[in-house]
Protein backbone atom coordinates (compact mmCIF):
# COMPACT_ATOMS: atom_id res chain seq x y z
CA UNK A 1 0.00 0.00 0.00
CA UNK A 2 1.29 3.13 -0.88
CA UNK A 3 0.49 6.78 0.73
CA UNK A 4 1.66 10.08 0.69
CA UNK A 5 4.19 11.34 3.84
CA UNK A 6 5.17 14.57 4.47
CA UNK A 7 8.68 15.40 5.51
CA UNK A 8 9.58 18.37 7.52
CA UNK A 9 12.10 19.81 4.98
CA UNK A 10 10.95 18.20 1.52
CA UNK A 11 7.02 18.82 1.85
CA UNK A 12 4.68 15.46 0.46
CA UNK A 13 6.38 12.70 -0.83
CA UNK A 14 5.47 9.19 -1.66
CA UNK A 15 6.20 7.08 1.16
CA UNK A 16 8.67 4.53 -0.96
CA UNK A 17 11.33 7.57 -0.33
CA UNK A 18 11.12 6.93 3.30
CA UNK A 19 12.37 4.30 5.48
CA UNK A 20 10.15 2.78 8.40
CA UNK A 21 11.81 2.46 12.04
CA UNK A 22 9.37 1.60 14.63
CA UNK A 23 7.09 3.11 17.17
CA UNK A 24 8.20 5.25 20.09
CA UNK A 25 9.65 4.03 23.04
CA UNK A 26 10.74 5.29 26.07
CA UNK A 27 14.00 4.08 26.92
CA UNK A 28 15.01 2.87 30.90
CA UNK A 29 15.67 5.78 32.93
CA UNK A 30 17.78 3.18 35.15
CA UNK A 31 19.99 0.52 34.21
CA UNK A 32 17.59 -2.83 33.18
CA UNK A 33 17.15 -6.02 34.59
CA UNK A 34 16.99 -8.49 32.10
CA UNK A 35 13.19 -8.72 31.78
CA UNK A 36 12.73 -4.22 31.40
CA UNK A 37 15.79 -4.75 28.64
CA UNK A 38 13.79 -7.56 26.75
CA UNK A 39 10.78 -5.60 27.06
CA UNK A 40 12.48 -2.25 25.65
CA UNK A 41 14.61 -4.17 22.43
CA UNK A 42 11.65 -6.69 21.50
CA UNK A 43 8.34 -5.61 22.27
CA UNK A 44 5.82 -3.18 20.88
CA UNK A 45 2.55 -1.94 21.09
CA UNK A 46 1.51 -2.39 18.12
CA UNK A 47 -1.61 -0.14 18.12
CA UNK A 48 -4.42 -0.74 15.77
CA UNK A 49 -5.11 3.46 15.59
CA UNK A 50 -3.01 6.16 16.45
CA UNK A 51 0.53 5.85 16.75
CA UNK A 52 4.02 7.89 17.11
CA UNK A 53 6.72 6.59 14.63
CA UNK A 54 10.29 6.84 13.49
CA UNK A 55 11.03 7.55 10.08
CA UNK A 56 14.00 8.10 7.72
CA UNK A 57 14.03 10.20 4.66
CA UNK A 58 16.34 7.71 2.92
CA UNK A 59 15.95 8.70 -0.96
CA UNK A 60 15.55 12.90 0.18
CA UNK A 61 16.95 15.23 2.89
CA UNK A 62 18.19 12.36 4.70
CA UNK A 63 16.76 13.38 8.25
CA UNK A 64 15.10 11.99 10.73
CA UNK A 65 11.60 12.77 12.17
CA UNK A 66 8.26 11.62 13.81
CA UNK A 67 5.13 10.88 12.31
CA UNK A 68 1.23 10.41 14.42
CA UNK A 69 -0.06 7.70 11.83
CA UNK A 70 -3.09 5.92 11.95
CA UNK A 71 -2.00 2.37 11.77
CA UNK A 72 -5.31 1.63 10.25
CA UNK A 73 -5.94 3.68 7.17
CA UNK A 74 -2.71 4.91 6.84
CA UNK A 75 -3.61 8.32 7.24
CA UNK A 76 -0.85 10.67 8.54
CA UNK A 77 -1.93 13.46 11.12
CA UNK A 78 1.20 14.81 11.33
CA UNK A 79 4.64 15.27 11.85
CA UNK A 80 7.40 16.95 13.77
CA UNK A 81 11.10 17.01 14.13
CA UNK A 82 12.62 15.56 17.46
CA UNK A 83 13.47 17.99 20.01
CA UNK A 84 17.05 17.30 21.77
CA UNK A 85 16.84 15.93 25.16
CA UNK A 86 18.43 18.06 28.04
CA UNK A 87 21.60 17.07 28.64
CA UNK A 88 22.18 15.40 32.39
CA UNK A 89 24.99 17.08 34.77
CA UNK A 90 27.97 14.98 35.06
CA UNK A 91 27.94 13.40 39.07
CA UNK A 92 29.96 15.53 41.06
CA UNK A 93 34.07 13.35 41.31
CA UNK A 94 34.20 12.43 45.10
CA UNK A 95 36.63 14.21 47.36
CA UNK A 96 38.82 11.83 49.15
CA UNK A 97 38.50 12.05 53.10
CA UNK A 98 42.63 12.21 53.46
CA UNK A 99 44.53 14.54 51.31
CA UNK A 100 46.97 13.90 48.13
CA UNK A 101 50.55 13.71 48.91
Amino acid sequence: MSFLLTCPNCGPRDVNEFAYAGEVTTRPSEPPDLRELTKYVYFRRNVAGVQREWWYHRFGCEIWFLADRDTRTNEVLGVELPVAAEPKAAPEPAIPDTPAV
